[in-house]
């Protein structure tokens, strides 16, 4: 997964010691970062080479070489879309940016072209009343309102397909049927489809006591009024790789003071800070879990999904954290819903604009 990690260099690297991390790293290229991992640029082995032909030393640093303005994917953009962005111009790699020039991540050709199957478990819970959405949810469950031109839910859906899931559980409650009548055995997708039906509030971990089968591998639960471009796969690979029980994907929030705030010891003033901004990791309502965690959900009860994690914690396990960088967007509110009108075709029809 960190593959890619191994071909970021600093601009200070001289042109050999570029070469030697190409080698080592088999990718043809090399990604020249900064502190903070923005992107100043590329170098592929073909740069040196026209370099030294124009008489540059092997001592000489790797930015007299690098490319300056690389061809870049940005984290909001369908893989699909990308691909095309590949194909036309023969590229086997492309850097993954976010919108600060932050690298990311790094596709290849066989990333785009070739969708890897996966068989884990995709929880959704899908039952909630959706009560601060009225009047819109007196009718329609919160996961059929439709933003752009389809259901929540079926976005979410669709965006797991698009990573190669293919086994689908729906925690369903309030207006059931309606959900049940949309998407069927989901046969019509080309996945599975089956329901786990709350005969009572449950909260977002307490559903997880009704699920039919043993897990095998880890699942994805997740919340169904959830709007995200994250890769579902990476993330499921991310927890793999941190060998942990369980995975909470975070998104970093700010809330700014409107006062001047002020230090103090004892009676004096150190100093004044105005209006400072305070940043924090918050819940972004999607979790990666391993099989091991349905052990500390034993009996039907209610239970939400950050009591779980403190149970884990408690319990000394191991749980992390994975920041979200990519768009999400928590469909809670009206203001939420009307915002994320607003961002979908921007947001959610990169590849129709495409093609």
């Amino acid at each position: 997964m960190n593959t890619w990690k191994n071909c970021c260099i600093s601009r200070d690297m001289s042109i050999i010691d570029t070469l030697r991390v190409i080698d080592r790293a088999a990718l043809q290229f090399a990604l020249v970062v900064s502190e903070g991992n923005h992107l100043l640029g590329v170098v592929t082995d073909g740069d040196i080479r026209r370099g030294l032909l124009r008489g540059l030393e092997l001592s000489a640093p790797v930015v007299d070489v690098m490319n300056t303005k690389p061809l870049v994917a940005t984290i909001n953009q369908e893989k699909s879309y990308v691909a095309n962005i590949m194909r036309k111009s023969t590229l086997h790699h492309i850097p993954v940016v976010d919108e600060n020039n932050v690298l990311i991540n790094l596709y290849t050709l066989e990333d785009v072209l070739y969708k890897k199957v996966r068989d884990n478990v995709v929880i959704l819970m899908a039952g909630g009343l959706g009560t601060r959405l009225r009047p819109l949810t007196n009718k329609v469950p919160k996961p059929l309102l439709k933003v752009g031109n389809k259901p929540i839910l079926e976005t979410i859906i669709e965006n797991f397909i698009e990573s190669g899931f293919h086994r689908f559980y729906l925690c369903v409650n309030y207006k059931s049927e309606m959900i049940e009548k949309h998407f069927g055995d989901g046969s019509r997708y080309g996945v599975e489809i089956n329901y786990i039906h709350e005969r009572k509030r449950m909260g977002t971990a307490g559903a997880l006591y009704f699920l039919p089968e043993k897990l095998l591998e880890p699942a994805i639960v997740m919340n169904g009024d959830l709007l995200t471009k994250v890769d579902f796969g990476e993330f499921v690979d991310f927890h793999k790789e941190k060998q942990a029980l369980a995975t909470m994907g975070v998104r970093e929030y700010s809330y700014q003071v409107p006062y001047g705030v002020i230090d103090y010891n004892g009676t004096e003033i150190v100093q004044i800070r105005e209006k400072p901004s305070q940043q924090y990791l918050v819940n972004a309502g999607m979790y990666v879990l391993s099989p091991e965690v349905l052990d500390y959900i034993r009996e039907e009860k209610y239970l939400d999904m950050p009591d779980l994690f403190n149970q884990l914690i408690e319990g000394k396990e191991k749980t992390t954290v994975y920041p979200i960088r990519e768009y999400w967007m928590d469909i809670g509110r009206i203001d939420d819903f009307e915002q994320a009108q607003r961002d979908y075709e921007d947001v959610f029809s990169t590849y129709e604009e495409a093609n």
